[in-house]
C-alpha cells in the first residue's frame, strides 16, 4: 500500500511538471507571437522604405523625429529614437530567436541609412525620400520656425557628429555587416569610416559638422555659426567617434584605424585647462580656446563634461598603458571641487554644481529664456538660479568621490596587470558580443526616454530579470492590429495649424514660455512611440533570451 502512495506521488508531481512545463512553452510562445505581430505591424505599416521616425498620431496622421517631419522623412539616430535604434532592435530580435523576418527588417533600416548617406559619407539627423527640394522646404518652414534649435533654423547640406548621428548610422553598418558579412553593405560602411578618419582634424579632433560649408554658415543671436567648433558636448561627439573606430580596429583587424584612435585620445589631452580651472568647456575654437554653441551654451566651463572625460583618460589609460592619460586628473580632480555649488543652491542636495562655470571666476552661470517662438523669443546668461531651464538643465549631480576611486584604484597598478585586457595591445581578434548587442542603449535610461514624452525607460538584454506580471501587462496591452499606444507625449503645434497665423509660429516641442518646460499632450489623442516599442520589445526578448 505505502508502494503504491509513493508511486502515485511520483506520476502525480510529474504530471503537474509537464502541465507546467507545457504552460510555461505556451506562454513562451506568446511572448514570440507578441513580439512577430508587433514587428510585421512597424515594417509594414508605420515604416517609410525601412525607416522610422519617433512618435506618429495612432492614424499616421502626424509624425515627430526631434520636430514636426513630413511623411517621407525618417529619423537617423537613437537621441531622438528612429531608424538606428530600430534596426539595432531587430538584429537583437534576430540573434535571439534565429527568425530571419527580424534580420530582414534591420536590413530593410540598413538600406533606408545607404539611401541616406550622404556623398560625403557621413548623415545628417534625418533622411528625405522626397529629395532635397522637400529637405529645403522643411528648412524653410518647420525649421526655421523651431525656437531653441538652432542647427535646424537652416540648411547646412552637410553631415553632423552631434547626437552621434553619423557615428551610430555607421555603427549600425559594421553590426549588420559582421552578422553575416553580406557584402551589399561593405561599400557604404567603408565610405563612412573613411569620412570618419578624413574629417579628423590634424590634433585629432571633431567639429560639430563637416565638411564645413563658409557659404552656408549663419548668425546665431549675434554670433558667428558655432557648427565648425571642436565639440565634446553632452553626446560626446570625439568619444563616439574614437569608439566607433576602436570598434572598426577590433572587428575588422585594420592597423590604419590604429593612428586616428590615438590621436582622437591625445585630443583629450590638449584643450584642458590650466590650473586652478583644470577643467573643460563643452566646446572649442579653432584656436583651441572654450567657446560658445546655442544660445544656451555660453563660453564656459563645464564641471560634469571635465567629469566623464577624466573618467574617459582613466580608460584610455586601461586600452594604451601610457600614464600621460593620467597625468592631469588629479587637477581636474581639484577643479571640481573647488566649483560646488554652495548648501543652499543644492535645492536640498539634488545637485552637486552647475552645468556651467565661467572662465577666470569660478562663478555659476546659468541660462534662461522667456518669449513664444524665433522672432520674439529670447535666451540669456546670468549668475541667478531662476528660474531654470528645464529643456537643457541648469544644474547637475557629480560622483566626485567615484572619480577619486577609480583613479586611485588604477594609478598605483603595475602597467601589465592595468593592460591585461587592453583593446589597443591585444592581438585577440575574437569580436566581443557585447559590442554588438544594442550597447547605446545601456546608457538611455529613463530620464532619456521621458525628454521625449515616450512613457517607461528603454531596456535591453542586459536589463536582468523581468517580471512575469510585467510581461503578461506588455503583451495584453498590444492591440489587435499589433500597436502599443500611448497617450501623452511631448508633441508640437503642426505647423499647417500656424503658418496663417499673425502672430509667432514655433514649430518645436511644446514648452511653457518662461523656462521652456515641457507640455505634454494632455488631451486623449493616441500615439505610436518607437521609444515604447524599444522598450517593450526588448523585455519581451530578455525574457526569450533567458529561457
Amino acid at each position: 500500500m505505502r508502494f503504491n502512495k509513493q508511486v502515485a506521488v511520483f506520476f502525480f508531481v510529474i504530471f503537474f511538471s509537464l502541465v507546467a512545463n507545457a504552460q510555461e512553452k505556451d506562454f513562451y510562445n506568446r511572448v514570440k507571437e507578441t513580439m512577430m505581430k508587433a514587428t510585421m505591424f512597424m515594417v509594414n505599416k508605420v515604416s517609410y522604405n525601412g525607416g522610422y521616425a519617433s512618435v506618429y498620431r495612432s492614424d499616421l496622421s502626424y509624425r515627430r523625429n526631434e520636430l514636426e517631419a513630413y511623411k517621407t522623412q525618417v529619423g537617423v539616430y537613437s537621441h531622438s529614437p528612429g531608424t538606428v535604434m530600430m534596426g539595432d532592435l531587430f538584429l537583437d530580435c534576430y540573434e535571439v530567436t534565429g527568425e530571419e523576418y527580424y534580420y530582414a527588417a534591420a536590413v530593410k533600416a540598413a538600406e533606408t541609412l545607404i539611401y541616406g548617406q550622404l556623398p560625403c559619407g557621413g548623415w545628417n539627423y534625418f533622411i528625405d525620400f522626397a529629395g532635397d527640394r522637400s529637405l529645403k522646404q522643411w528648412y524653410n518652414t518647420i525649421g526655421k520656425y523651431a525656437w531653441g534649435w538652432d542647427e535646424y533654423n537652416h540648411y547646412y547640406g552637410n553631415a553632423t557628429f552631434k547626437d552621434g548621428a553619423t557615428e551610430e548610422a555607421a555603427m549600425f553598418l559594421l553590426r549588420i555587416y559582421m552578422e553575416k558579412l553580406d557584402p551589399v553593405f561593405k561599400p557604404a560602411l567603408y565610405k563612412a569610416i573613411d569620412f570618419i578618419i578624413n574629417s579628423q582634424s590634424s590634433i585629432g579632433g571633431w567639429t560639430q559638422r563637416y565638411p564645413q560649408r563658409i557659404d552656408r554658415q549663419f548668425t546665431y543671436a549675434g554670433k558667428p555659426d558655432y557648427t565648425s567648433h571642436y565639440v565634446f558636448n553632452k553626446e560626446d561627439v570625439i568619444w563616439r567617434n574614437i569608439k566607433f573606430l576602436i570598434q572598426c580596429y577590433i572587428s575588422l583587424g585594420e592597423e590604419r584605424f590604429l593612428s586616428p584612435i590615438r590621436k582622437g585620445m591625445n585630443f583629450y589631452l590638449i584643450p584642458q585647462l590650466g590650473n586652478p580651472q583644470g577643467g573643460w568647456a563643452l566646446q572649442y575654437d579653432k584656436n583651441l580656446h572654450p567657446t560658445y554653441a546655442r544660445q544656451y551654451e555660453p563660453t564656459a566651463l563645464s564641471p560634469q563634461q571635465t567629469y566623464d572625460n577624466a573618467e574617459l583618460l582613466i580608460n584610455f589609460y586601461k586600452y594604451t598603458g601610457d600614464r600621460k592619460f593620467l597625468a592631469r586628473i588629479p587637477d581636474a580632480i581639484r577643479w571640481i571641487e573647488s566649483c560646488k555649488l554652495s548648501q543652499d543652491k543644492t535645492e536640498n542636495g539634488k545637485y552637486t554644481h552647475a552645468v556651467f562655470i565661467e572662465l577666470g571666476t569660478n562663478k555659476p552661470l546659468y541660462a534662461h529664456r522667456k518669449g513664444y517662438g524665433v522672432i520674439s523669443g529670447t535666451y540669456w546668461i546670468d549668475d541667478n538660479d531662476q528660474p531654470p531651464l528645464p529643456h537643457y538643465g541648469h544644474k547637475t549631480n557629480i560622483n566626485i568621490e567615484k572619480l577619486k576611486q577609480d583613479y586611485d584604484r588604477v594609478k598605483d597598478l603595475s602597467i601589465e596587470r592595468v593592460t591585461e585586457n587592453a583593446l589597443l595591445l591585444s592581438n585577440n581578434t575574437k569580436v566581443p558580443k557585447n559590442l554588438y548587442f544594442t550597447t547605446y542603449l545601456n546608457n538611455m535610461g529613463n530620464q532619456e526616454v521621458s525628454r521625449w514624452g515616450d512613457t517607461g525607460g528603454l531596456s535591453n538584454l542586459n536589463r536582468g530579470n523581468v517580471s512575469k506580471k510585467e510581461i503578461n501587462e506588455i503583451i495584453n496591452s498590444l492591440d489587435n492590429q499589433g500597436r502599443w499606444l500611448s497617450k501623452h507625449l511631448w508633441v508640437s503645434t503642426p505647423y499647417q495649424d500656424q503658418e496663417k497665423k499673425a502672430n509667432e509660429i514655433n514649430t518645436a516641442l511644446l514648452s511653457t514660455p518662461v523656462g521652456g518646460a515641457p507640455i505634454v499632450d494632455s488631451s486623449n489623442q493616441q500615439y505610436i512611440s518607437i521609444g515604447v516599442f524599444v522598450k517593450n520589445m526588448s523585455s519581451l526578448l530578455n525574457y526569450i533570451n533567458k529561457k
